[in-house]
């Protein structure tokens, strides 16, 4: 933890050298110790230590300067800084002015110059004051701070980036958190330039976008290798666990993750049927661990980034990405998972991001406290989110068009469900508007069997309706089910024209491989996958083994 400050002011050179020699000798293990000759230069510091969420524990600040008196300079200091100690070095002309101070700017101690002994006259009042400041003393976040509405489309899509990356920061609403606004003054900004991004050295970012974001922070490192043996797009469970063995086994790996690593499992509060975990974990949890394990294996890691098309050069497979590189490697597995599908009922699209959101959006739930939510979805993922935001709001209502839940989610989530008196189950029904000016207000639901029209207050709605596979830039070069899932393996010939098209090789394809030799697919993008975790991180280590076929062969 950085030191908190005591920031020392006065035009006279050699007297301020003796206040800094003073204050370092007795309290410059514990505080950082600042000076300067000049109260302007001074007052721009103050703006650049705030920014970077730094405290000063106490200014001791000459009356006498040509640029501005000292009062006049605690005065401004006091705006930044309210809770700072505020000393007055004084002549004995001064002690007017000073006493004068002691209610216009709420002076803690003048103090006569000389202060020699310092022992005597200058250590007992700097210790007292310090002590009385360390009891309300509470440090500041120190990291990145992300200011902006909670109901912001911009400002939700930071928030999942972030959270999807395991970066720390910290939220100020505008509205709740007076910080905010100070923020705002303090660096001379518009709420018409909001979300802000405040990095940890005090730089600001006004309505950045992902990509901006993420070379702001360092999270787009470059790569490092002119050739990969394999190339993961996507960085869900499939994609992680090829990660894990691919670099386990000697291979060149690099993954390639075009939002956040963990997939739609990544945004899970709550994971309770996977092996070896029996209290559960959250979906970040798992994220985290894969991770971190893949890294210390050796595999490379490229997010915010987008591959938009793959061609082939003799053996070698070329990928051009969203900003135009291109990266070179051997082999690729895809593992890009499914995307929610959209619900496009009336007044849902113009709201989404404004407490509309599709998946969990962990990162909005405390925003939910003490509301009524809505859940469309009867799926586990639903669930999941049900009983997590069951801690937060008033009330959680599921909405689903069958009679209950049984045809569509795990048990064990069904007896949860039942077991919490705030999440009731609306069978039969579905939305037929959802209204808001700013934000979403309400929701008009109907019951598709009576046709009967009711309307709830709504803080949140959370959309579950299935998934699609993020497959449709792979349109022309890979063999794709009607509903645009990859096909692998055996399930290629079901169109035996298309795929001898496609497919030169005497071999059969490997059980994970496309219709391009040395182009593999694992977890939800494939066709005829399990939908599980633990499903799609068996497919992602079984694709590695694959790849080592394959590379044998090449």
């Amino acid at each position: 933890m950085e030191k908190p400050i005591i920031f020392s002011i006065d035009d006279d050179q050699q007297v301020s050298n003796a206040i800094a020699r003073d204050l370092k000798s007795r309290y410059g293990r514990g505080y950082k110790i600042i000076s300067t000759t000049s109260a302007a230069e001074a007052l721009e510091t103050l703006t650049e230590l705030k920014n970077q969420s730094r405290s000063i524990a106490m200014f001791i600040c000459d009356q006498r300067m040509p640029e501005m008196e000292g009062v006049d300079f605690l005065e401004q200091a006091m705006k930044v800084f309210p809770e700072t100690k505020r000393v007055l070095l004084t002549a004995y002309s001064d002690t007017e002015a000073a006493i004068n101070a002691i209610n216009k700017v709420q002076l803690d101690y003048y103090l006569m110059k000389p202060w020699d002994p310092a022992a005597e006259k200058l250590y007992p009042v700097v210790d007292d004051l310090l002590e009385d400041w360390q009891v309300g003393y509470e440090p500041d976040f120190k990291g990145l701070r992300l200011v902006g509405y909670q109901y912001s489309p911009l400002s939700h899509d930071i928030k999942d980036y972030l959270a999807g990356n395991l970066v720390p920061y910290q939220w100020i609403d505008i509205e709740q958190n007076p910080d905010g606004r100070k923020l705002l003054d303090l660096n001379g900004l518009t709420e018409g330039q909001l979300p802000l991004v405040v990095l940890e050295d005090g730089e600001i970012l006004k309505q950045p976008d992902i990509n901006t974001l993420a070379e702001k922070i360092g999270a787009t490192p470059n790569i490092t290798s002119e050739v990969y043996d394999v190339v993961i797009i996507g960085a869900g469970p499939a994609g992680l666990a090829a990660a894990v063995y691919g670099a386990s086994e000697g291979l060149n790996t690099l993954v390639i993750e075009r939002k956040a690593p963990g997939g739609q499992a990544g945004t899970s509060s709550r994971i309770e049927n996977y092996l070896g975990f029996p209290s559960g974990l959250t979906g970040a949890d798992l994220a985290r661990r894969a991770i971190s394990q893949a890294r210390r294996l050796g595999a490379e890691f490229l997010s915010p980034k987008e591959v938009i098309s793959i061609t082939e050069k003799g053996s070698y497979k070329i990928l051009c990405m969203a900003n135009n590189e291109q990266i070179n490697c051997r082999a690729v597995i895809i593992a890009t998972g499914v995307d929610y599908r959209k619900l496009e009922t009336k007044g849902i699209p113009g709201l989404t991001g404004a407490g509309i959101y599709y998946g969990a959006a962990i990162t909005e739930a405390a925003a939910c406290r003490d509301k009524n939510v809505y859940i469309v979805g009867g799926g586990n993922s639903a669930g999941q989110s049900a009983v997590y935001l069951s801690k937060f709001a008033d009330r959680v209502h599921i909405l689903i068009r069958k009679e209950s839940l049984t045809d569509t989610m795990s048990n064990y989530l069904i007896r949860q469900i039942e077991d919490l008196p705030n999440i009731h189950v609306l069978t039969q029904t579905e939305i037929k508007e959802a209204t808001g000016t700013k934000k979403l207000e309400s929701l008009v639901l109907e019951n598709v069997v009576t046709g009967e029209i009711t309307t709830g207050e709504a803080a949140a709605l959370y959309i579950f309706i299935g998934a699609k596979p993020y497959t449709d830039w792979l349109d022309g070069m890979l063999i794709r089910d009607m509903n645009g899932f990859v096909r692998t393996g055996g399930d290629l010939t079901g169109d035996e024209r298309l795929f001898r098209s496609k497919w030169k090789l005497k071999r059969d394809p490997f059980l994970l491989e496309t219709c391009v030799p040395g182009i593999f697919a694992a977890g939800d993008v494939r066709s005829g996958a399990m939908n599980r975790i633990a499903s799609a991180v068996g497919e992602g280590s079984m694709a590695i083994s694959f790849v080592h076929r394959y590379l044998a062969e090449n």
